[in-house]
């Protein structure tokens, strides 16, 4: 590597990493950005074969480029995505290193030393810009010696990856409900371990949902007035995208479940919520619902009304009658597939700007440790914040911080 001492270093080659390279480069401050492996490589190597982008084209994107080769109002496919990062580094010009590795960073003087797998850096400013999606979570539920397959989602390519037999999905996210859908319509045997959850429509009287999270002010919330409880949401644009829909799930053969509990004499224990489960995700739903249509009367929008998105199927057997013990040798079950989340970790950032749990402490991504930022967080300012629609106004703020310093 040539550079070895920067004004801003940037950890991180994909969305948050490549806003921050673009808002500082608008204003003339020098920087490098790192990335281990390839720009988007959590695309890459971590996602489905079958995966979409959840939002339409128009939506999910970054400032100032538009995803090629896709129509705004449809869903980018993994490979598109890809080339949209490489696309947009180009666009922008960004003085990115791949295939350099941070393997730590600590405090020098005033500003910071980094030792990489290309040699020692020193810089003025740190952003960390790894994301949300760093260290896997699966639960120690299933003991290994089950002789079940068991993989994270970020493992999961698509059904003929699996072994013969059913598929035991455990989440209730995007992840859980597409890669459920997924292996359902490849004619496999499924079950699905819900939680609490919120399904937004995918569409509403003509627009999209991220749409009206926009007109509501839902993506502007301020982390300030962030729920306690985080709850996922099931959304997908697989399929041209639609309303994530369990209840028709169970319709065409997928068994619900309520939450993975505990493991024991080869079965495993599902809490008795699913019915309480199903209820949140549809109050969340028709709330949208709600919140939408006075929206529409409030500023007389000429949208089409659409009530028979207000109509809900009713509760399927499984739910009526739901399994609280499932025998994974008596259901046929070879392989699990955890679609459970992902934890943080920054053990390479050896600098003291950690709460009690281990949680970046910072304000709107400026660390209490003068020079250190992070980018790409959830609800790090706001809801958008972590998403590839929200990261650039977190960017220009720590942008701006960072020319301030002189």
């Amino acid at each position: 590597m040539s550079v070895k001492t920067i004004g801003t270093l940037i950890v991180g080659g994909g969305q948050a990493g490549l806003a921050m390279s673009e808002q500082l480069s608008k204003r003339g401050l020098p920087h490098v950005v790192l990335e281990r492996h390839r720009i988007a490589e959590r695309w890459r190597s971590e996602r489905w074969d079958g995966l979409h982008a959840n939002g339409p084209a128009w939506h999910d994107r970054l400032p100032g480029l538009t995803i090629a080769g896709v129509d705004p109002d449809g869903f980018a496919t993994r490979n598109q995505m890809v080339d949209y990062f490489i696309a947009y580094a180009e666009h922008i010009a960004a003085p990115i290193r791949c295939g350099v590795e941070v393997t730590a960073v600590r405090q020098d003087g005033a500003g910071f030393r980094a030792e990489t797998s290309g040699g020692p850096i020193t810089a003025a400013n740190v952003v960390a810009a790894t994301g949300p999606f760093q260290r896997p979570i699966v639960p120690a539920i299933v003991p290994p010696e089950t002789g079940v397959l068991q993989i994270h989602s970020y493992a999961y390519k698509n059904p003929a990856q699996l072994p013969a037999g059913a598929v035991l999905v455990v989440g209730s996210g995007s992840s859980g409900a597409q890669i459920a859908d997924e292996l359902s319509r490849a004619g496999r045997r499924v079950y699905l371990s819900l939680g609490g959850h919120g399904r937004p429509p995918r569409r509403y009287r003509g627009r999209d949902f991220g749409w009206w999270y926009r007109m509501l002010g839902t993506w502007e919330v301020p982390v300030e007035e962030r729920p306690q409880r985080h709850v996922t949401i099931a959304i997908s644009g697989a399929h041209g995208g639609v309303t994530v829909d369990f209840r028709r799930l169970a319709a065409r053969g997928v068994t619900l479940l309520g939450r993975a509990q505990g493991f024991a004499d080869g079965a495993m224990r599902c809490a008795p919520d699913l019915a309480r489960n199903l209820a949140e995700g549809d109050a969340t739903y028709l709330s949208l619902l709600d919140a939408a249509d006075a929206y529409a009367a409030r500023e007389k929008l000429e949208l089409p009304e659409e009530p028979e998105a207000r109509i809900i199927d009713p509760d399927p057997p499984c739910v009526t009658d739901p399994i609280l013990r499932l025998d994974l040798r008596e259901a046929g079950i070879g392989a699990i597939v955890w679609a459970t989340g992902y934890a943080l970790d920054f053990g390479w950032l050896k600098v003291g700007a950690f709460d009690a749990k281990g949680v970046p402490a910072h304000r709107h991504g400026v660390s209490d440790v003068p020079g250190l930022y992070f980018l790409g967080l959830p609800w790090l300012s706001r809801r958008e914040s972590s998403f590839l629609f929200g990261v650039e106004r977190d960017a220009a703020h720590l942008a701006a911080h960072i020319a301030g310093r002189g």
